[in-house]
């Protein structure tokens, strides 16, 4: 396909190469024609008008037309405008006709002479004797005037058609030049051409063959950028595109991993169970029954978040919109969650300005979503320590402020290389973490989805640092809405 591109442009531009050589050609030759003829007519009728008094000298001394062609045929130069001796039967003739007749007829020019009444007595080139002139031509021809009357009509007009004539072979050589020009022109644009059009294709036939090679699975396949056009940006879009690709198969390939992982051991743990106590190993009672229980429980809330994690990432999370005060969300969000921080020791506290903000959310995903975090939060602060559910207005200075949620702890923080994936599906910075202490790995993903389900955004910040008077803290979870 890019082969047959290459030639369809080159055949486009040769059609166009060749659309202008000939109209060039043509133009340029009737141009050099036109203006050559113009310039044979004007200096015909120059020497015509020189013609006239000798030709009128030539009808006063013989009284008629009759023999004039011999002036046609003589072999003296009629330049000097004198007579010569006797001849014609006794008649003098006009000296040096005869060079300029042959002069003229190598330029393929001839001399018609008419009477008064406009029949042809004389033409250098014969064939025309008898004949009479046109009206056209006995306009623009030279009259002859003898004592005030018309005696006749002298034209100098092209040669016929078809004849030999300098002027004819200067012409040809004109044309023949032209198109020669025009045809060396034509081959120096086509090559030319069709140097820049194989330029021009191979970004694209090297773009076709990576793309290819994507489609074939190479997802690790890249363009070299070597302009700022629109081919470089093409290709650039193109590299972009593979790497996003090759991310997505990656995330792709790790999810999948992932859930076999978090699911493997739920069910390991069912049915290594339910086989012991099918060979009696375990006993079937209350305790084994409710262990049981716990582990389906687990699978069912992995399973939930998985469905919730699909959903909001695929735009398909319905959410029930409300006019609502974030201040009143979060204190009681923070006095259903308190039992769980003070069984583990966590000092759990709300600090909200008087002027809560009030945004239109879904009640029931923002309260999940706290919920994430705070539980998130209770798993890495030790006991004793301390966690700040905040309300208020928050943003970049010089832009106006956005109602903000915040969630403090004084726990052990987050590492740098681990704090851009926190919010990642199935991210654990202790790779080594049990679910016990490390969750299922989705808790933060969630809150992400959430947060930007409601087009807000979230960040993790974790300088780790903690003050004498406990005003320090190890993470904290900024949402703004």
């Amino acid at each position: 396909m890019l082969r047959s591109f290459f030639f369809r442009l080159v055949g486009a531009f040769a059609l166009v190469i060749l659309a202008l050589a000939v109209g060039v050609t043509l133009l340029a030759s009737r141009a050099t024609a036109g203006q050559f003829r113009l310039y044979t007519d004007r200096n015909g009728r120059l020497w015509a008008e020189r013609l006239a008094p000798t030709l009128a000298d030539y009808y006063a001394r013989t009284r008629s037309w009759q023999g004039v062609e011999v002036l046609f045929q003589s072999s003296t130069s009629m330049m000097g405008g004198g007579m010569m001796g006797q001849g014609m039967g006794g008649q003098g003739a006009p000296s040096g006709m005869a060079g300029n007749w042959d002069m003229w007829a190598m330029m393929g020019q001839r001399l018609i002479v008419a009477d008064a009444a406009g029949r042809i007595v004389g033409d250098s080139a014969g064939g025309l004797a008898g004949k009479a002139l046109s009206d056209g031509e006995r306009v623009t021809g030279v009259p002859i005037i003898l004592n005030g009357q018309r005696i006749g009509t002298v034209v100098v007009a092209s040669a016929v058609a078809g004849t030999q004539t300098p002027t004819g072979e200067f012409l040809s050589a004109v044309n023949r030049s032209i198109l020669l020009a025009a045809l060396f022109a034509g081959i120096l644009a086509l090559t030319l051409g069709g140097v820049l059009f194989f330029q021009l294709t191979a970004p694209i036939r090297r773009l076709t063959a990576a793309a290819h090679a994507i489609a074939a699975g190479d997802l690790n396949q890249r363009v070299a950028v070597h302009s700022r056009d629109e081919l470089g940006e093409l290709a650039g879009a193109f590299n972009a595109m593979a790497a996003n690709l090759a991310a997505s198969e990656g995330q792709r390939r790790q999810l999948v991993a992932d859930v076999a992982h978090e699911l493997r051991t739920p069910l390991s743990v069912l049915q290594a169970n339910l086989e012991a106590m099918q060979d009696g190993i375990l006993p079937t009672d209350a305790e084994q029954l409710a262990s049981l229980h716990e582990e389906t429980l687990l699978l069912g809330r992995l399973v939930a978040d998985l469905r919730l994690l699909s959903l909001a990432e695929a735009g398909q999370l319905k959410l029930e919109l409300v006019q609502a005060d974030l201040g009143d969300l979060v204190r009681r969000a923070a006095e259903r969650l308190r039992p769980a921080a003070t069984a583990k020791g966590v000092d759990l506290v709300t600090q909200i300005t008087p002027d809560s903000p009030r945004v239109k959310l879904d009640i029931d995903r923002f309260t999940q979503m706290l919920g994430n975090l705070v539980d998130n939060a209770l798993r890495y602060t030790p006991g004793g320590g301390r966690i700040v559910l905040a309300v208020g207005w928050g943003g970049e200075p010089g832009k106006a402020h956005r109602p903000t949620v915040t969630v403090t702890d004084t726990g052990s923080g987050i590492p740098p290389d681990d704090l851009p994936h926190v919010f990642d599906r199935f991210y654990r910075g202790d790779k080594s973490r049990a679910r016990a202490s490390g969750g299922s790995g989705l808790g933060l993903a969630i809150v992400r989805q959430l947060v930007e389900a409601h087009h807000g955004t979230v960040r993790a910040e974790s300088p780790v640092f903690h003050a004498a008077d406990g005003s320090g803290f190890g993470t904290r979870i900024v949402v703004m809405f």
